[in-house]
């Protein structure tokens, strides 16, 4: 009767501990330039509306060229088009040809998602550029990033053109 007391206190013991273990969190895949966070993700609706009046970057005046060219991606993505890669390397030679500028990337993205996977996926996109950069021959200490989001929109429109415009890394002389 013993033992059957103690066996009964252990299973006990045992299903209580089962039921107060902690749930560990989903674990993050390491991110990868070829491939593109989930669509569905992106599909969510963002948490709250764009701000009404959007923050513009600065540009250049009119038929003035701007020193770096700002890079646009697909939708759901974070890797270089062929476009984008040929704005890049302008804007490495432009770097290399003046050392003593720094530069912030800022990583930009299009309402739709949410604005956690937005923010992710704007930061994978400045790092896209700023590796580029730095297999370019930039120091990495030139180089900061930051994302934004979809915070910033350079266009308000709410619908494809409109999309693939903000959808984009902004680069800032510091």
């Amino acid at each position: 009767m013993k033992h059957m007391l103690g066996l009964a206190v252990a299973l006990v013991c045992v299903a209580l501990l089962a039921g107060c273990h902690p749930k560990k969190a989903a674990p993050v895949p390491p991110a990868k330039e070829t491939t593109a966070p989930s669509e569905q993700a992106t599909r969510e609706q963002p948490a709250q509306k764009p701000p009404e009046k959007p923050i513009t970057p600065i540009q250049p005046a009119e038929g003035e060229e701007a020193v770096l060219k700002d890079i646009h991606f697909d939708y759901d993505k974070y890797n270089l088009t062929d476009e984008a890669a040929r704005l890049m390397g302008l804007n490495g030679e432009y770097l290399m040809k003046n050392p003593e500028v720094n530069i912030l990337i800022e990583g930009h993205c299009d309402e739709r998602g949410t604005d956690e996977y937005n923010l992710a996926l704007g930061e994978k996109r400045a790092l896209t550029a700023r590796d580029f950069l730095v297999r370019f021959g930039i120091d990495k200490s030139r180089v900061s990033i930051i994302s934004y989001g979809e915070e910033r929109p350079l266009d308000p429109g709410h619908d494809e053109q409109a999309w693939a415009k903000n959808r984009r890394d902004h680069f800032v002389i510091k």
